[in-house]
Order: structure tokens, then sequence, then C-alpha cells
């Protein structure tokens, strides 16, 4: 069943002898389930099925390397603005365990990140999540390429003030979760779909032993498997870090034999030369670069919390390599990146810190090298057939000089017409064909408002919704 994109308008496909994207116009693209088979002038092999390209920008499918699906969909609207001055602002520890899923709740969140994730031309995502009754088949049913991060940890989180953090340990708890966890990426990588991976996620470098985090560093190492921690996320992190060990959380994660090319550093932010930290040494970028690390880049959720990379362009010019992921919503991946850019021009204070191509690059070709594949995140024969076809009629992309910036810092998501993958259309016309987004949306919004309703229980004041998240004007009288 080979699809032929007949003369495309405008293509992004990968030059492997330069390593680099590269524009191409008015060729033709062809692909089946086996992957793609021609990119080039004037396709002349059988076919099934046939599309106009000459009203189309071809991409290749992008690639998220971190997404909490699980959680974040549910706090829409809930988490933009709560302060919390006792730790920086970060929402981490007084906020995000206050708003729960429950598990009808959790399906309805992951079909809705996932559905607006493709929308945006997503093909291949990495879910960080606790595991729940049908997680694999959830992901399989959505016809994205996934990877599944069941994460586990030793410790976990309280506050019972709002600014100091507590740690209650359990050892045992965390290598069940850890076998548990292995149990689960083995059956993904068996998964019948063929498009399920898995990957080896200690959840945080503050909670997790040295034993632990060299056990499933080991373990990855052995069955060639990508490994991700969330480190340097914060500043409470970072403190916490110090006053155990003397040094930065990347710093310690490379003495306990944890960093090297297949760690993922989820956010990465505050090392080293951070202007908040005042550390006295400038080593964490260069550790990165020399290990050939990842740092999985996240600006949005950041951005809210007033909280930024310093910057990307600075992490690129030192050699790191970089991906981009939605860690909240929207899981717009559009947006995502624009806000990429921007973020990274603003701390830099200056617009070339970062391109679009930088950021366009990390999240494919980086997203790609993060997972340890050679095989998707770019348009060349041979590469998975994960296709993103955009309309540039479409008026948001109008008047139409440079494809990739109309798309990014304009249009948005908006032009995204028909998504491939594996040779299999998972987006047509815009409109999401594997999940039925409109009753996913409604059982999310029945989710919330259970998950409302118990805040007061779980938060350490005893705080409903309303308290810890004030809607942006009053009730009038009329109401």
């Amino acid at each position: 069943m080979v699809t032929v994109v007949r003369n495309t308008d405008w293509a992004v496909v990968w030059n492997g002898t330069q390593g680099r994207h590269e524009y191409a116009r008015g060729i033709d693209i062809a692909f089946d389930a086996s992957g793609i088979l021609f990119a080039g002038k004037s396709y002349e092999g059988p076919f099934a099925q046939e599309i106009d390209g000459s009203e189309r920008l071809a991409l290749p499918g992008m690639v998220n390397i971190q997404t909490h699906p699980t959680s974040e969909p549910l706090r829409k609207g809930m988490t933009d603005e709560t302060l919390s001055p006792g730790f920086w602002h970060s929402s981490l520890y007084e906020f995000l365990t206050t708003i729960g899923n429950d598990p009808e709740g959790m399906r309805a969140a992951v079909q809705v990140a996932m559905a607006e994730l493709m929308l945006s031309g997503v093909t291949t995502v990495v879910d960080l999540s606790v595991p729940f009754e049908g997680w694999l088949d959830i992901l399989a049913d959505s016809g994205l390429r996934a990877c599944i991060v069941p994460m586990f940890r030793d410790a976990r989180w309280l506050t019972k003030d709002g600014h100091s953090l507590e740690y209650e340990w359990d050892h045992q708890a965390g290598r069940q979760a850890f076998d548990a966890a292995m149990r689960l990426v083995e059956s993904a990588r068996q998964h019948p779909s063929g498009r399920l991976s898995g990957m080896v996620t200690p959840s945080q470098i503050d909670t997790c032993s040295a034993d632990l985090l060299r056990d499933a560093h080991d373990h990855a190492t052995e069955r060639n498997l990508p490994f991700q921690i969330h480190c340097a996320q914060s500043m409470t992190e970072f403190q916490e870090m110090q006053r155990r060990h003397g040094m930065t959380p990347v710093q310690w994660l490379d003495e306990v034999g944890a960093l090297d090319e297949r760690s993922i550093i989820g956010h990465g932010i505050f090392l080293d030369h951070h202007p908040w930290v005042h550390w006295p040494t400038r080593k964490d970028l260069g550790l990165l670069a020399d290990k050939g690390a990842t740092v999985a880049h996240c600006p949005t959720v950041f951005g809210k919390r007033g909280i930024n990379l310093r910057s990307f362009g600075e992490y690129k010019r030192n050699g790191i390599n970089l991906g981009i992921g939605t860690d909240t919503y929207p899981h717009n991946f559009i947006e995502e990146m624009r806000n990429a850019v921007y973020l990274a021009r603003a701390a830099a204070g200056r617009l070339d810190d970062t391109f679009a191509s930088d950021v366009f690059e990390a999240a494919t070709i980086g997203g790609s090298k993060a997972l340890r594949r050679d095989d998707i995140g770019r348009l060349s024969v041979g590469a998975k057939a994960d296709v993103v076809l955009v309309d540039v009629s479409d008026r948001s992309m109008k008047p139409l000089y440079d494809p990739l910036r109309s798309l990014m810092f304009v249009a948005g998501e908006r032009p995204i017409k028909d998504v491939f993958v594996n040779g299999d259309a998972i987006v047509r016309n815009g409109e999401c064909l594997t999940i039925d987004l409109e009753a996913a949306t409604q059982a999310l919004q029945e989710a919330q408002k259970r998950a409302a309703a118990l805040t007061s229980e779980r938060d350490w004041a005893g705080r409903t919704i309303s308290k810890l998240a004030p809607l942006s004007f009053p009730m009038s009288g009329f109401s």
C-alpha cells in the first residue's frame, strides 16, 4: 500500500552526507509500512494512494522526548499562576501533589494529550507516567510511535508548611517499582503493534539512592535502552543535592556512574552556570557535552513559573544534544518549539542565540539521537514512514517566504492536515482518526471536577481549589 505525495511544494529532507535538514521543492515522496521508499524528482513506481502535494509542506514526524500525559491535561487552568514562594515558585512540591487523577481520568488525559500531540505534528512520544491498567494499549491504539517510561523512586516528597521539603524513604518499595517497571518495558518491546518501546527512568535525582541509580543505569546499558531522569529541575533540588553531597546534581549523577551518551537529563536548567545558584564552578555544561548526554528541554512549563534555561543556544554551542518535550499543557508541539526560541532569546538577551532551525533540529534529530535511533525524525529513504503534511495555502501560512518560520512563529498547528506513522494515516484533513477527542475531552472535564473536590484533603494547609488556584477575576453578583 504505497502512498505517494506528488509534486510537494516544499519539503524538509535529510541530507545524510552533510548531517542536516535541507529544503527541497517540487519533489515526490513515496512510502509504505516498510518506510520511506523515495524522496526526489518524479517517482515512477507503483502506488495505491496519490496525494497532491502542490500546496503542501512535507516534514518529518517530530519526536517528543518528555511528556506526562496522565496528569498534566487534568490541570489545565489550575496551575498556570499558582504561587509557591517557599519553593521558588516551582509547582512541583506544593501543588502538583494536591491535584491527583483517578484511573478513568488517566485514560481520558492520555487520549487528549496524544490527540493534541499528533494534531501538532508529533509521531513519536516519550510517555513518563505512573503505570495504570490499559496504558500500553491506549498508546498503541493512538497510532503513535510511543516509548513508555514507567517511573520509579525510593522516596516521595511532602511538605507540611509550604517551604520545607521532606523525603519519605522506602528502598524496598523503590526496588519493587524498578522491577515492575522493567517488566512493563519488556511488555512494550513485545507489543503486537510493533510501535512501542521502553526506557529506564528513575524519577528524580533527589528521590533515588545511589544504588538504585547505578542498577537502573546498568540495566539500561545491558539492554541498550535510553535512560532518563529529572535532574537540575529546581532550586530546591539543587540546594538539597548540595546539602547531601557538596556538589551539583549533574556532578553527582556522574559520580554515581549514571551519566553517559544514553542519559537524558529532564530539564537540566539549574547547572552551575545558572545565575540563581551563584555557584563558584563552571563545569556542568562541559561535563554534559563530554559525556554525550541529552537535555530534554520543556520551555513552556518553566516559562510559566518565570524559570528558563540559560540558554538553549549556549547549551548547543557547548556541544550538548538537545531534545524538546511538552511537560505541561497544552500538548501542542509547535507552540512548545516557538516558546523554546522566544524564551532562549529572552534569556540570552540576543536574537542570534537560537533560530527556528536549531529548535526544529532538536525536535527531530535531537530527539531521535536521544532515543538511540537513526530511522526517525528525518525524511530520507530507509527512514520510518512518519510524515507530516502542512497546508501552505492556509491563510495562517501566507504570505509565504520561509515555511518553517511561518509554521513555528505564526500558524502553529492550524495548517497541519495529514500525519502518517509507519505509512498509516492517524490525522486526515486536520482530524484525529484514532481517538474520539470530543469524548475524551468530556471525560477529562468530569475527572477534573472529581480531582478539584479532593484538593483540600491532599493539601498540607487544607486549602480548596479556589484557594490554591483563584479564578482570574472574582465572580460577579449576576452569577
